[in-house]
C-alpha cells in the first residue's frame, strides 16, 4: 500500500505515519519499495515474513488475554 493510501486509511498526519513506518521498518516488520509513477515519487510498504509472524503472535496474545478476562 502506498503512503497516501495508508495515511487516508489510518487517518494519520504525514509526520505521525512516517514515524510509525520508520519504527516498523527498523524492526524489520515492513519493507519499503520506492519508485516513480510518471515523474512523481511513489513509496509502497509491504509486510515482511517477520512482520507477519509478529502480528500473528500479537493477535494470539490478545486472544489469550480476552479469554482470560471472560473466565
Amino acid at each position: 500500500m502506498d503512503f497516501n493510501a495508508l495515511k487516508t486509511f489510518l487517518d494519520l498526519t504525514d509526520g505521525n505515519l512516517a514515524s510509525h513506518l520508520k519504527a516498523l521498518e527498523k524492526e524489520g516488520f515492513i519493507g519499503v519499495k520506492k519508485s516513480f509513477v510518471g515523474r512523481k515519487p511513489n513509496t509502497k510498504y509491504f509486510i515482511t515474513e517477520s512482520g507477519k509472524k509478529a502480528f500473528d503472535a500479537h493477535l494470539e496474545a490478545l486472544e489469550k488475554l480476552i479469554q482470560g478476562l471472560s473466565e
